[in-house]
């Protein structure tokens, strides 16, 4: 767990020093957010936040290869998260030309599509899905690589669309990744396997980069992550979970906390998380396609009738929005983890106090803390 640490503060430490970096070169480069009527910001603000991401990704990825412990594990550990990077480094490069010279929706997701198809080429895909008997479920290749490149696609698109608020995407995704951090290390220890995986070694870097940015990016942001950081951090979650699959046989992913039965919910998370996690923007997603699509306008063209905007709408500060979709993400992920591993009445009244706070919280507040309207009568 210490090189852990570790790399989760070399990818916090070197994305926050980059991000400086970052905002001079979209500075002398133009690629800076102006203000539009859909935008929430009042002044224009840098892009290219993901440049600074993807710096503290390698470097964490680097020193991981130098420690102690994580340095003996099996090959394949460093070669799928190295394949996984350079993977993300494309698509960064995609979100950077967007940032410069705004990319039409077909072209951006051409990009999406070719750094997925690099992921299924060298190997980062779905093969198989353990089953609660210990035994697999085999996928061939072409399924396999239409369900990962239909995962890490859609992934990439939620965060993209959740990205509307400072601090909001990169707070999101920290908490799904320490979520699924924490579900893999505890998989490995629940089956006395090694701790050095892929999926825990890219999802604990990958939340320190978010950290790392969230120092600039919390209301009010100094500097936005552009497409180059949304689509990155949705590619490298993804990739995550798919890496899991082929590193756990079937009666080690399919057996929750220690002594207890085995259940259904942990062999389709590798699945299901980044879709759990995301379930929000996906959500949002899903209700502005349709939306734009009753209008009669482009399932791609922009308005202000996001999720986000509606907690701004009901009463919430752009910070306090923030936090809410925070907690729902936390809900969300957490939950899933928690149902996974663990089994019993304590699980359940953790899940339903979660809950609670998070509902209490996101409709409750407003009201407290809105605003006395006097009605004394002027003279």
């Amino acid at each position: 767990m210490r090189e852990y640490v570790l790399v989760f503060l070399v990818a916090a430490s070197v994305t926050y020093l980059l991000t400086v970096v970052a905002r001079e070169i979209a500075l002398r480069t133009g690629a800076v957010a102006q203000v539009r009527d859909r935008d929430v910001h009042d002044e224009p603000i840098p892009y290219l936040g993901g440049l600074a991401m993807l710096g503290g990704l390698v470097a964490a990825y680097l020193v991981a290869k130098q420690l102690p412990f994580l340095s003996t594990s099996g090959p394949f550990v460093f070669r799928d998260a190295g394949i996984v990077l350079i993977a993300g480094a494309l698509i960064c490069a995609v979100g950077v030309l967007d940032d410069l010279f705004e990319l039409d929706a077909l072209t951006k997701l051409g990009g999406q599509v070719l750094a997925a198809g690099f992921l299924i080429v060298f190997g980062i895909q779905y093969v198989f899905f353990p089953t609660p008997d210990g035994t697999q479920f085999a996928l061939d290749a072409s399924q396999g690589a239409l369900l990962t490149g239909f995962i890490v696609v859609a992934t990439v698109n939620a965060v993209n669309f959740v990205d509307g608020l400072d601090g909001l995407a990169a707070g999101v995704v920290g908490i799904g990744a320490i979520a699924f951090f924490l579900f893999c290390y505890q998989l490995t220890r629940f089956n006395d396997a090694s701790r050095a995986t892929t999926s825990a070694l890219l999802s604990v870097a990958l939340a320190g980069a978010c950290a790392g940015f969230l120092v600039h990016n919390f209301h009010p942001a100094r500097l936005f992550m552009g497409d180059s950081g949304s689509m990155l951090i949705g590619l490298v979650l993804s990739a995550s979970a798919v890496t899991l699959t082929g590193q756990f046989s079937g009666n080690e992913i399919s057996q929750g906390a220690a002594g207890s039965r085995a259940s259904l919910l942990p062999t389709l998370l590798p699945v299901l998380l980044p879709l759990a996690i995301m379930v929000i923007p996906l959500l949002d997603l899903v209700l502005a396609v349709v939306r734009r699509t009753r209008a009669g306008r482009s399932p791609f063209a922009p308005d202000k009738q996001h999720l986000h905007h509606r907690l701004l709408e009901i009463g919430h500060s752009q910070r306090r929005a923030v936090l809410i979709m925070w907690l729902w993400a936390g809900l969300v992920a957490f939950g899933t983890v928690l149902a996974s591993l663990y089994t019993g009445r304590w699980m359940w009244i953790s899940l339903v106090v979660m809950a609670l706070v998070t509902v209490t919280l996101t409709f409750v507040l407003p009201r407290l803390h809105s605003p006395v309207v006097s009605t004394v009568d002027e003279a």
